[in-house]
C-alpha cells in the first residue's frame, strides 16, 4: 500500500522517538542512570527512524518470507550503522559508539551482538508495529497529517542545525585546551574539557553527559591523525631517499655502460684502422 510523504515522515519521527526511549532504557538497566543518548536535542534517535524506513520500503514485499526478511533486515541495519559511524567520525573526528571490545565486530562500528536484535526488530516492525502505526495515520485527515509533518520537519531541521553547531563547539573547545595545555595528561585534559563544557550551556552539558567519552575520543583521534601524518611523511621521505639512491645507481650504471661502449668503439676503430693500413700496404706491394 502506498502512503504519502507526510505519513512516511511521521512514521520516521515515531520510530526515532521509540529508539530514543529504548536507548535511555538500556542506559537505566545497564548503568542505573539516566543519559540522553540522542545526537539531537529532541527525544529521538534518527538512526532508528532511518533504519525502520529502509526496512519498511525495501522489505514489505518479503512479508511472506520471514527468514529472508530477518536476514535482509540485519544486512540493512548493519550497513546503516556502519556507514553512519564512519560518516560521523569523518565529520566530527570522534566515534559515537565503539564495539571494539565486543566479539565478532567489524572495525568497532558494528558487532554481531547488536545486529541480530535488529533482525528481530525488523520482523516486529513488518508484522506488528507498521500495521498499527500506518493504520492509525490512515485515520487522520491528510491535511492534518501535512500540517503536523511540516511543523515537525521545521523543528527537526532547527534541532539538527543547533546540534551540529554544539558538536563543532565541543571539537573546537577540545582543540583550544590542547593548545593551551600541550603537556597535560590526556584523561586529565579531557576531564577539564568536559567540566568547561558543562558550565558553558545546557546543550553542551547534555551532549557531554550523553557521550562522556566524546572529548577523550576526539583528542585520541586527533593524536592518531597526527601520528598517521608523521608516519606517512616518514614513509614518503624514506621512499624518496630510496628513489634517489636508485636513480644514482641507474645513473652510475648508465655512465659505466657509456664508458665501456666508448672504450669498445675506440678499440674496434683502432683494429679497423690497422687492418685498413695493412690492406693498403699489400695492394701497394702487389
Amino acid at each position: 500500500m502506498e502512503y504519502s510523504i507526510a505519513s512516511y515522515f511521521l512514521y520516521f519521527i515515531i520510530i526515532s522517538v521509540c529508539g530514543w526511549f529504548m536507548e535511555i532504557t538500556l542506559q537505566l538497566v545497564q548503568k542505573h542512570k539516566f543519559a540522553d543518548r540522542g545526537f539531537l536535542i529532541g527525544p529521538y534517535c534518527p538512526i532508528y527512524g532511518m533504519g525502520a524506513l529502509l526496512i519498511t520500503i525495501v522489505l514489505t514485499d518479503l512479508k511472506e518470507h520471514p527468514f529472508a526478511l530477518f536476514c535482509v533486515a540485519i544486512v540493512i541495519c548493519a550497513v546503516l550503522e556502519y556507514s553512519t559511524s564512519y560518516v560521523m567520525e569523518k565529520l566530527f573526528h570522534a566515534r559515537w559508539w565503539d564495539y571494539s571490545n565486543e566479539k565478532y565486530n567489524i572495525n568497532g562500528r558494528i558487532c554481531l551482538e547488536t545486529i541480530i536484535p535488529f533482525g528481530l526488530l525488523g520482523l516486529l516492525l513488518i508484522y506488528i508495529v507498521n500495521p498499527f502505526i500506518f493504520n492509525g495515520l490512515a485515520n487522520v485527515p491528510q491535511t492534518m497529517l501535512n500540517i503536523v509533518a511540516i511543523t515537525l520537519a521545521v523543528f527537526f531541521a532547527i534541532d539538527f542545525a543547533i546540534s551540529f553547531k554544539v558538536i563543532l563547539n565541543v571539537s573546537s573547545t577540545t582543540k583550544k585546551f590542547d593548545e593551551e595545555n600541550p603537556k597535560d595528561n590526556t584523561e586529565e585534559l579531557s576531564e577539564k574539557v568536559r567540566e568547561f563544557l558543562r558550565g558553558t550551556s545546557f546543550l553542551n552539558k547534555r551532549l557531554v553527559d550523553a557521550f562522556p567519552k566524546l572529548t577523550t575520543i576526539i583528542r585520541e583521534n586527533k593524536e592518531k591523525i597526527i601520528r598517521k601524518t608523521e608516519e606517512v611523511r616518514e614513509d614518503i621521505t624514506e621512499k624518496a631517499n630510496d628513489l634517489s639512491k636508485k636513480a644514482e645507481k641507474v645513473k652510475s650504471n648508465v655512465k659505466k655502460g657509456i664508458d665501456k661502449t666508448s672504450r669498445t668503439v675506440k678499440v674496434n676503430l683502432k683494429i679497423a684502422k690497422r687492418k685498413a693500413t695493412r690492406n693498403i700496404k699489400r695492394k701497394e706491394k702487389n
